[in-house]
């Protein structure tokens, strides 16, 4: 939590210095009236809570809120998606290539019964999920994402714990549906992947690296929705190229930290202080719904 945080601190000085650099060179905004830090807040927040068991989704509605954020174009949406899938596959490109040398063997398989249970989930209540993203239940979510990793870590025994080559069709359901539930906003694709493998008794690291894996079929199929609707929706225009280009820079960048930070984290250590997080982080929502309405009005 503290390389987390740690990172979270010095965001204020690296977005300042970019900014100056920015003004000194007098480049326009462009007429959505993003400016140069909420390119690269939204890259960094996406970078990383995309493979935190925080929920990058969930985080990025909440910082909209919180701050008045503008909800970035689509076309910004899609290259964000891009950065952080970028991330994952360099990370993780030796187990990448070596499923691509046996495309037919059982880990393709896997990945693809994983896959499944979101894909279905999409196709059946797609417009729902849509409609949640005005973050109405955010807190709750937030909560529920809090609860998961508290009691996958609970229940977690290190007796039988079985290897990547172990993974059974069962395990890639089971995390396949975990993965399915994370479509709402602040529930964690990761966080809900990685304890869906720990109450699986994989090994940690295992679990960590299948879950990231996973991640990469589902942020492709985030793109292929989101780039449907790019297109119905009349394709590009009026775009920060330089804002942009940050803005996915900084996504990749912090993608990479995120995933290498995950990966040897969950292998040694407990996620209890990510799931304490998201707990106090969701009731403090919930409150601010129902009760004081400073960010949600």
């Amino acid at each position: 939590m503290f390389v987390f945080f740690f990172i979270l601190g010095h965001i204020n000085l690296l977005v300042h210095t970019v900014e100056t650099w920015y003004n000194q060179f007098n480049l326009k905004y462009a007429e959505v009236n993003m400016s140069i830090i909420e390119y690269i807040i939204l890259g960094i927040v996406q970078g990383l809570t995309e493979f935190l068991p925080v929920s990058s989704s969930g985080h990025l509605v909440l910082l909209q809120n919180i701050f008045g954020l503008h909800e970035p174009q689509l076309f910004f949406n899609v290259l964000l998606h891009v950065g952080t899938l970028a991330a994952v596959v360099f990370v993780l490109w030796k187990d990448i290539v070596g499923i691509f040398k046996n495309i037919l063997g059982k880990k393709t398989w896997l990945l693809i019964v994983a896959t499944i249970p979101a894909v279905v989930a999409t196709l059946l209540f797609g417009d729902f999920f849509e409609s949640t993203y005005a973050g109405q239940y955010l807190g709750i979510e937030f909560i529920v994402t809090g609860l998961i990793l508290v009691i996958a870590e609970s229940v977690y025994t290190s007796v039988s714990m079985r290897k990547y080559d172990d993974i059974s069709y069962l395990d890639a359901v089971v995390m396949g549906i975990m993965q399915a539930f994370s479509i709402f906003p602040a529930i964690s694709r990761s966080g809900a992947t990685i304890s869906g493998g720990l109450l699986r008794r994989m090994e940690r690291k295992t679990a960590a690296k299948f879950a990231f894996l996973m991640s990469i079929p589902g942020i492709l199929g985030g793109l292929v929705v989101e780039g449907k609707d790019l297109l119905e929706n009349g394709g590009i225009s009026d775009i920060d190229w330089v804002g942009t280009i940050l803005g996915v820079i900084f996504a990749f960048v912090a993608g990479i930290v995120a995933v290498r930070f995950m990966i040897a984290f969950v292998s040694k250590r407990k996620l209890y202080g990510f799931g304490i997080y998201a707990l106090i982080l969701g009731l403090l929502v919930v409150l601010d719904q129902y009760v004081f309405h400073l960010a949600f009005k």
